[in-house]
């Protein structure tokens, strides 16, 4: 544990006295690098001189207790408790933050909601979730884009995907991703029978051009009019886009702008992200250690979360917890879900190390 913690600091302090370097500020690429790996540094880095310097002070204590001094020894024999509990703290945080962090959590992040079981109350629900997670997006002063939206008749949403522009946007979301249930009485409903119906959110790290290769040959594209409303542009102009991967059978579709160039671009953009997880799926999969924490593997096919509108309570079914703050949740405020949801993902690593 000391061996690690002091290469850590040792990297820390490299990490800045790089940074000084007069050499590589003339290098923006690089000092930013640098800065990086700086910053994600830094806490465990302090922890960890607190946590070496604790230790050498009760190493000392320890040996004041060999001698024969007595008056140190009952100083020493008064210091050593407190210095054991600190470390003891201390060593279960660095425990933690010691952990594999996930390479994807700093990326921007592709965001699909799809009305499930439920029919036109689905597609409402599937509404509200948009709308929950872009004013939680605006709270963190995140980007976002719709890059592809099919609407109901009555104003709800069939499926919609968002970019989400940020760091750590897919490092928060990611425990969104599964069946999310809502249980109320419909607006279409005229008799005030709570019904349940279910939305599915399903949310991919972006992915870097560099990162998935793309074989064109391997690709099947369609061009077709787009529908919905638009007028004589949607009638005439064949703008919307099906890209067909053939090899996975992944299909990517956009029909938002007029032109088809830009159509063919969000939509190879959602094709490499959706690769890129269904890669690293795979990989996930062949792994014999596989984790079977819905927080980590963010299965679709569980549902994760209930939101309960006639009792004002939201219930995530993952960690059983259930919070009376509906109308806050909804409305974008999940800190509180997502770091407890944080926290249970990093318990149950830990569980394994």
């Amino acid at each position: 544990m000391i061996t690690k913690l002091q290469e850590i600091i040792q990297r820390h302090d490299e990490l800045a006295a790089q940074m000084s370097d007069p050499t590589t500020a003339s290098r923006p690429q690089r000092y930013a690098e640098l800065a990086k790996e700086h910053s994600e540094l830094s806490e465990v880095a302090n922890k960890a001189r607190t946590y070496v310097h604790l230790w050498e002070r009760l190493s000392e204590a320890e040996d004041i207790l060999k001698g024969e001094d007595q008056e140190l020894k009952e100083l020493a024999h008064e210091e050593l408790p407190e210095l054991r509990t600190k470390l003891e703290e201390l060593e279960e945080e660095l425990k933690i933050l010691l952990l594999p962090r996930d390479p994807d959590d700093d990326k921007h992040t592709i965001l699909e909601i799809r009305g499930g079981t439920g029919g036109e109350e689905a597609a409402l629900f599937a509404a509200d979730l948009y709308r929950m997670y872009a004013r939680y997006a605006e709270r963190r002063g995140w980007d976002t884009e719709v890059m592809s939206l099919s609407e109901s008749e009555t104003g709800g949403i069939k499926e919609i995907i968002i970019s989400v522009k940020g760091k750590g946007a897919y490092g928060d979301l990611k425990y969104e991703s599964g069946v999310h249930r809502v249980q109320r009485v419909p607006v279409t409903e005229a008799s005030g029978r709570i019904h349940t119906s279910a939305a599915s959110v399903a949310v991919l790290p972006e992915a870097d051009e560099v990162e998935v290769d793309i074989d064109p040959a391997e690709l099947k594209v369609d061009t077709y009019r787009a529908s919905g409303a638009g007028g004589q542009h949607v009638n005439k102009t064949e703008s919307a886009v099906r890209i067909t991967h053939i090899p996975s059978g992944i299909v990517v579709t956009c029909q938002d702008e007029k032109s088809q160039h830009k159509n063919r671009t969000k939509a190879m953009k959602v094709l490499a992200s959706r690769l890129y997880a269904h890669q690293a799926e795979e990989q996930h999969r062949q792994r014999a250690d596989q984790r079977r924490s819905m927080v980590s593997t963010g299965d679709r096919s569980a549902k994760i979360r209930t939101y309960n509108y006639p009792q004002g309570r939201v219930t995530d079914h993952r960690i059983n917890l259930t919070l009376y703050r509906l109308n806050e949740i909804t409305d974008g405020d999940l800190e509180e879900l997502i770091e407890q949801l944080r926290v249970h993902d990093r318990m149950e690593q830990l569980a394994e190390v």
